[in-house]
């Protein structure tokens, strides 16, 4: 299980609490990550990235282990705490 955590408009928006969990099949990616956030949350499409590019959208940041990834290739694999679960990937707004 990977531990998600979203900004308080999102969590609205997806009727949820700040912090979710969700399953990655493979290797944890920020794509992989927020792929399937979407495909469980799918109110969430197009608030956390465009959706024809994928890019991040502006004032999002992303956060891993007290490092910001909002820079990184969505392909690097993130941290292996976040990927045990025993850290959260934290999205920023």
């Amino acid at each position: 299980m990977i531990r998600v955590v979203i900004p308080y408009h999102l969590r609205n928006l997806a009727h949820t609490s700040a912090e979710v969990q969700i399953e990655v099949e493979g290797v944890v990616t920020q794509r992989a990550v927020l792929d399937a956030l979407e495909a469980r949350y799918p109110m969430l499409r197009g608030t956390i990235r465009d959706h024809v590019t994928y890019k991040r959208r502006p004032f999002l940041r992303y956060f891993a282990c007290a490092e910001d990834l909002s820079l990184e290739s969505p392909d690097v694999p993130l941290p292996e705490a976040v990927a045990s679960g025993k850290e959260p990937f934290m999205i920023i707004g």
